[in-house]
C-alpha cells in the first residue's frame, strides 16, 4: 500500500510542475495541445479546456506540449498567433519558470501544513559534553537545559548550534540544571569538523553533543508562515549546494539516486505517517524545482537559457546549435538516470 502512495505522491509532484507550465502558457495565450503524467504509450485520456489529458505507461516525469514547441524536434516551430515561439522571450521565460516555480509552492503549503500539526523539533538539552572541552572547561553538564545564549532565547537545538558557530568572542550561557538557573562563560575554540557533505571545514565549536530529547513545536498560523518559509528556503538552498558539490565531485557520483531510490523514501515516509511523507514530499518537490531549473538543454533552465541569449543577442540561436544541444542534454539526462538506476539496484543487492 505504501508503495502505491508514492507512486500517487510523485505523480501529484509531476502534476504540480506541469500545472505551473500549462497555467502560466494559457495565460500568456499559447495553446496547449497535451498535458500528460508519465511518457511513452498513452494509457487513458480524456479532452477538457481545448486539451487532452493523459496518463501514459513510463511514470518518470510528465509534459505539457504547447503549439510550436517539442524538446524531442526542437525545429518544430509554428508562427501562429496562439503558439509557444511567437511570444517573446521574457514571455517564454515565465511559462518555463512557472513549472519550477509551482514546485516550490507546493513545498511551501506542506511544510506550512507541517507547521499547524505540530512539528517535533530537537530540545537544547546537552548530552555528550568532551573531556577538556570549553563546555567542560566552563562547567556545562550533561542534562543541563540551554535557555538562552547572550541573551538571545533558545528554544531548538538548531538555535545553539547556529549561535555557537556565528559567536565572536566568549558566549554567556543560562541554563537550567536541577530546577535551578545558572550562568556560565564559554569560549568556544576554532575545530575541524565535517559538514553534511563530509568536508573538513574549521567551525566555532564548544565540546556538546545533543541528548536527544525532542518536543513538539506549538506554532501559531502566523508563526507557521515564518517556519514554511524558512524550511522552503533552507531546502532549496541544501539541494543547490548538493549539486555543486555533486559537479565539482566533492559529492561521489555513488551518491545519485533515481526514481527506485525516491520511491521506497517517499513509501517508507508513508508508514510513518502524514507528517513524514509531507515532509519528504516537500523535499522531492523542491529538488524537481531546482534540478528543472539547472542550465541543462532539455530541462526548463536550459530552455530559459536560449531565451535569455536571444534576449541579449536580439536573435535566437541557430536551430542547429538548438538540437545540438538538446541532443547532448537528452544524452547526459538519460546517463544521469541510467546512474540512478544503476545505484538504486547497487543499494538493494546490497
Amino acid at each position: 500500500m505504501s508503495w502505491l502512495v508514492a507512486l500517487l505522491v510523485l505523480s501529484a509532484l509531476i502534476f504540480f510542475h506541469e500545472l505551473g507550465h500549462y497555467t502560466a502558457a494559457r495565460l500568456l495565450g499559447v495553446y496547449v495541445e497535451v498535458f500528460s503524467i508519465g511518457f511513452g504509450k498513452k494509457l487513458a485520456s480524456f479532452r477538457w479546456l481545448n486539451t487532452q489529458w493523459q496518463i501514459s505507461a513510463i511514470p518518470l516525469g510528465g509534459y505539457v506540449k504547447m503549439k510550436g514547441q517539442d524538446d524531442l524536434d526542437p525545429t518544430a516551430l509554428s508562427s501562429d498567433k496562439d503558439s509557444y515561439n511567437s511570444k517573446k522571450p521574457w514571455q517564454r521565460i515565465i511559462i518555463l519558470v512557472s513549472g519550477p516555480l509551482a514546485n516550490f509552492v507546493l513545498a511551501w503549503f506542506l511544510f506550512y501544513a507541517i507547521a499547524l500539526g505540530g512539528p517535533q523539533a530537537l530540545s537544547p538539552v546537552i548530552g555528550n559534553v568532551l573531556h577538556e572541552s570549553p563546555a567542560h572547561a566552563a562547567g556545562l553538564q550533561k542534562g543541563d537545559t540551554v535557555l538562552s545564549i547572550n541573551g538571545e532565547s533558545i528554544s531548538e537545538w538548531n538555535n545553539l548550534s547556529d549561535a555557537v558557530k556565528a559567536s565572536v568572542g566568549p558566549l554567556t550561557f543560562r541554563v537550567e540544571r536541577t530546577n535551578r538557573v545558572h550562568i556560565f562563560i564559554v569560549n568556544p575554540k576554532i575545530t575541524e569538523t565535517q559538514n553534511i557533505f563530509k568536508e573538513t571545514v574549521q567551525q566555532r565549536m564548544i565540546g556538546i553533543a545533543p541528548a536527544g530529547i525532542t518536543h513538539t513545536l506549538q506554532l501559531t498560523p502566523i508563526s507557521a508562515l515564518s517556519y514554511a518559509t524558512e524550511e522552503t528556503y533552507t531546502s532549496s538552498l541544501l539541494i543547490f549546494q548538493s549539486v555543486q558539490k555533486l559537479l565539482t565531485g566533492i559529492v561521489p557520483a555513488k551518491e545519485v539516486g533515481g526514481v527506485v531510490s525516491i520511491t521506497k523514501i517517499t513509501a517508507d515516509a508513508a508508514e510513518y505517517g502524514w507528517m513524514s511523507l509531507f515532509f519528504f514530499s516537500a523535499l522531492i518537490s523542491v529538488n524537481l524545482g531546482v534540478l528543472n531549473l539547472l542550465p541543462i538543454p532539455a530541462l526548463d533552465g536550459g530552455h530559459i537559457m536560449f531565451n535569455l541569449y536571444e534576449m541579449i543577442r536580439r536573435k535566437a540561436p541557430s536551430e542547429a546549435v538548438i538540437t545540438q544541444l538538446t541532443i547532448g542534454g537528452w544524452i547526459f539526462l538519460f546517463g544521469l538516470m541510467s546512474l540512478g538506476l544503476y545505484n538504486d539496484i547497487t543499494r538493494l543487492m546490497q
